[in-house]
């Protein structure tokens, strides 16, 4: 990949397939927060050790890279992917997916927006965990 964003983005994809909980961190800003629609609005640090726990596999496949600014200036990037997600009990709940970003000077991710249809996500999420997704 020739183009530093997407390099970013494979980076992500890999962390997340691996588990990768510090090399995904790594591509945070330190006051960065994460808006999931199951998990809801937490920093990068209690997300993913959490959503790593809520997964046995990670399947991914990268669809699109888009970036720009936002009405303020500010980097932007999102990436439209599919998220083959396996459950702790191997139960499948897959989604597509995309995730928006915003950037600071550096590159780091200083929001990240899943974006997706929760759906038929949600209640194999709920059983799986016994516990309920967040909701606003």
């Amino acid at each position: 990949m020739d183009d530093p964003l997407e390099a970013v983005v494979e980076t992500y994809l890999t962390a997340l397939r691996e588990a990768d909980l510090e090399r995904v961190l790594s591509l945070f800003a330190p006051d960065a927060v994460v808006h999931s629609p199951l998990y809801g609005v937490m920093a990068p640090a209690e997300f993913y050790p959490a959503l790593f726990a809520d997964t046995s596999e990670a399947n991914l496949q990268l669809r699109s890279v888009m970036h720009g600014r936002d009405i303020d200036g500010v980097r932007t990037m999102s990436f439209w992917f599919h998220f083959d997600w396996r459950l702790p009990s191997g139960a499948a709940a897959p989604f597509d997916v995309v995730d928006l970003v915003t950037l600071d000077e550096d590159g780091r991710f200083t929001s990240l927006h899943i974006i997706y249809d929760t759906v038929d996500v949600r209640p194999a999420f709920e059983a799986e965990t016994g516990r309920p997704s967040w909701r606003q």
